[in-house]
């Protein structure tokens, strides 16, 4: 568990400042790898060389069901995406950053450079101190309004990285989504490749990977987390889709805020903006205490992906659901080290 807390806390005094640039970009690559990503997979890779960070989709750690397409994965790799970005700002560093720069490989999703220098923004500060105390949050939240100016903020920064944020507002349209929720938890639980594949990621805090969702982030108890791959055998074997409808519909309809990320297209550019756009909404809520966790079910059924887009009434793909409100902190998640996700030159 140390060697855990550790990568999270990064010392930022400890930046090479009078060191090269491949020590820079390296450096750089600790807060990369504290952004979220679907079931803690951390599906990215990345190669330093002298000027440059290249950023890939690591295809072998994708949802092959949850996610067929990698529309997930590669959202996940845009949030790692825009760590970088906010990071290098705070090195002070404008950043040129290069997406899909080689159109015969897919899976090339970003070159990021240095750039030239500039001062840090205010703005930039507050972002950059909420990276290492992002924690998706699946805890009960406490009934307390999310303010509506804080809630337009967030749709500005949505908008400002190329997507769009609705609000759920009306009581009707969030009765709707949660049904969507139980539903698509009831299809998708019913699936034994799915529950297979989830249970596939769930793992003890100390687990040699580094990687998945431990049994703390669960609700399992760190004392019990022993019971952990138990936890996992049973979601396996048992189809329990009727108690975790219920507890997802409960959290949509309990939740303070629940709103939903979405982009113009559909395409694997989009995908990335949505993880940029994500990432920053959520660093922006964590910088003024306020909790997050998604209930994406519907969006991984894509018929019910279709009546959500439908009981919007908004143009576009929804990519994301979240939820939003205040609670007491949790621990993070594992992470693996830079070492571990830098292709070697």
């Amino acid at each position: 568990m140390s060697e855990l807390l550790n990568i999270w806390k990064v010392k930022e005094n400890e930046f090479p400042q009078t060191g090269t640039t491949e020590e820079k970009l390296k450096f750089i690559l600790n807060y990369a790898i504290l952004a979220p990503s679907s079931h803690n997979t951390q599906p990215w890779l990345f190669k330093v060389d002298s000027k440059t960070i290249y950023l890939y989709a690591d295809r072998s750690r994708g949802l092959f069901v949850a996610d067929p397409k990698g529309r997930e994965l590669i959202i996940s790799c845009g949030t790692a995406l825009y760590n970088l970005r906010i990071a290098l700002h705070h090195f002070g560093y404008k950043g040129e950053i290069t997406t899909f720069p080689d159109p015969t490989n897919a899976n090339l999703l970003a070159c990021i450079k240095l750039g030239y220098s500039i001062p840090e923004s205010t703005d930039n500060k507050l972002l950059f101190n909420a990276i290492p105390k992002r924690h998706t949050n699946r805890k009960d939240y406490q009934w307390w309004d999310v303010p509506e100016s804080l809630l337009k903020w967030l749709q500005s920064d949505a908008e400002q990285k190329g997507a769009w944020l609705h609000i759920i507002k009306k009581s009707t349209v969030r009765h709707q989504i949660a049904e969507l929720v139980v539903q698509a938890e009831h299809q998708l639980m019913a699936d034994h490749s799915y529950r297979q594949e989830l249970a596939d990621w769930i793992h003890p805090a100390n687990y040699k990977t580094h990687d998945g969702i431990p049994g703390y982030a669960q609700g399992i108890n760190e004392y019990f987390d022993f019971a952990t791959p138990l936890f996992a055998l049973v979601l396996r074997t048992f189809d329990l889709g009727d108690s975790l409808a219920e507890r997802s519909g409960k959290l949509v309809e309990r939740s303070p805020a629940i709103v939903v990320l979405g982009t113009r297209n559909d395409t694997d550019a989009n995908w990335l903006a949505a993880g940029q756009a994500l990432e920053k909404i959520l660093l922006r809520g964590q910088a003024v205490g306020l909790c997050s966790s998604f209930l994406n079910q519907p969006i991984q059924v894509p018929q019910l992906r279709s009546e959500l887009s439908k009981v919007l009434s908004q143009s576009g793909f929804p990519q994301i659901i979240l939820r939003l409100g205040f609670c007491e902190e949790v621990k993070p998640t594992p992470r693996r080290a830079v070492d571990k996700v830098l292709i070697n030159n």
